[in-house]
């Protein structure tokens, strides 16, 4: 507890963007616990606090606490009920979990580079979000989010938010972006390409940089829509390609590849290439996961794993840990976060990576991991194809 007590007590300054504890872990004996709290820093009338806001049912209580107060409750609640806690800060990243029997493992990661996104410290929170309510933008309009006038049309709020908190992702990584030449970004899957567009204009039009970017999806009718799109607002360098990921030979470099909800190995050639490309920046979102499910094989977890519902879900997020494993030996400064709320959608884990000057960690974590759950991934298979053709 006393390292817990620790983490908090560095976390909870003004630095701090945001603590989520999730995940109750045993039986309260009919006491109503909250399923989740999320803390953030707020200043009331020139003192900084902590706001906890903590959610039961539908309910949510806000009580605001001074940081040792917090440091003190949130550590004390933990230990008592939650199995995970993710803190994220300007300068490191933390993830905290408790075993059954209350063994805590906390893992943190410094940022190679300290955000320029500022932690939001207003009391009665007005979201500043990166596209701004009330100024219209072209695509926003055409999705049916905005309004000409650019109020955000009340269906459709769950939609601005989802694009934003994606913006509030890459303007992290803006500063590891080239500035002295066209950025070169693929991505793969890209659907209607809502998020597409919104990329480019946060990018282009807000940031100013010098963009090519390249859409690519299997729907003929959906990349004939994009471009006709692209072509109406005047995006020039926003291309959409008919094609498979897996056979995509278009280019042997990008700086940031981009893959949001490829449906299962397509994933992993997505990483592949991009860890070919020795790409600055991975931004992924996978979905429809069932490479893992057909193989899963573990005696440990044999009592979780005869349930389809939970081995389905399990399965998901240890392709997930795999993933971002088999990144970080590849020299990529790897995190795993929340896309949007998860009470939104079990299946909106982002696996944010970005290359560093770091030298990689040799392959154990991936393999140690695979071996335990008797599996052998699409990512594995064409790295190790890699490896043997080199050999």
């Amino acid at each position: 507890m006393d390292e817990l007590y620790a983490l908090l007590c560095e976390s909870l300054t003004k630095e701090l963007y945001q603590i989520v504890i999730s995940g109750i872990r045993k039986s309260t004996d009919g006491v109503c616990i909250a399923s989740k709290k999320k803390v953030r820093p707020v200043m009331v009338k020139g003192q900084l606090l902590f706001q906890v806001s903590s959610y039961v049912g539908k309910q949510i209580f806000h009580e605001n606490r001074t940081g040792g107060e917090a440091a003190e409750t949130l550590s004390a609640d933990f230990i008592e009920h939650y199995r995970q806690m993710q803190i994220e800060t300007r300068t490191f990243a933390a993830d905290v979990l408790a075993s059954k029997k209350g063994k805590l493992t906390i893992k943190r990661k410094r940022h190679e580079k300290e955000s320029d996104r500022l932690p939001e410290l207003s009391h009665n929170r007005v979201k500043n979000y990166i596209l701004e309510e009330g100024k219209p933008a072209p695509f926003l309009i055409d999705l049916g989010v905005q309004t000409a006038e650019g109020k955000i049309v009340r269906s459709r709020y769950d939609k601005f938010r989802q694009i934003n908190r994606f913006l509030e992702f890459i303007a992290d990584i803006v500063p590891g972006l080239p500035k002295d030449r066209t950025v070169h970004i693929i991505d793969f899957g890209c659907g209607k390409s809502y998020l597409t567009f919104a990329m480019y204009y946060y990018l282009h039009e807000l940031k100013g940089l010098s963009l090519e970017v390249t859409g690519l999806d299997l729907k003929e009718d959906v990349i004939a829509d994009c471009s006709r799109l692209a072509e109406k607002y005047g995006y020039s360098g926003l291309h959409f390609l008919h094609g498979d990921i897996a056979d995509y030979t278009g280019t042997d470099r990008a700086d940031m590849v981009v893959t949001l909800h490829a449906c299962d190995t397509a994933t992993d050639y997505a990483l592949y290439k991009a860890i070919r490309w020795n790409a600055k920046v991975i931004l992924s979102v996978p979905c429809c996961q069932h490479e893992v499910n057909g193989q899963i094989a573990c005696d440990a977890l044999e009592g979780a794993l005869r349930y389809g519902l939970i081995k389905e879900r399990l399965s998901a997020l240890f392709t997930d840990a795999l993933r971002a494993d088999i990144l970080e030996e590849h020299g990529y400064d790897t995190q795993v976060l929340e896309f949007i709320d998860m009470e939104h959608t079990p299946k909106n884990i982002l696996l944010r990576a970005v290359k560093t000057s770091k030298e990689a960690p040799q392959r154990a974590q991936s393999d140690r991991l695979a071996k335990t759950l008797h599996v052998h991934t699409t990512l594995q298979k064409l790295l190790e194809e890699d490896e043997g053709d080199l050999n």
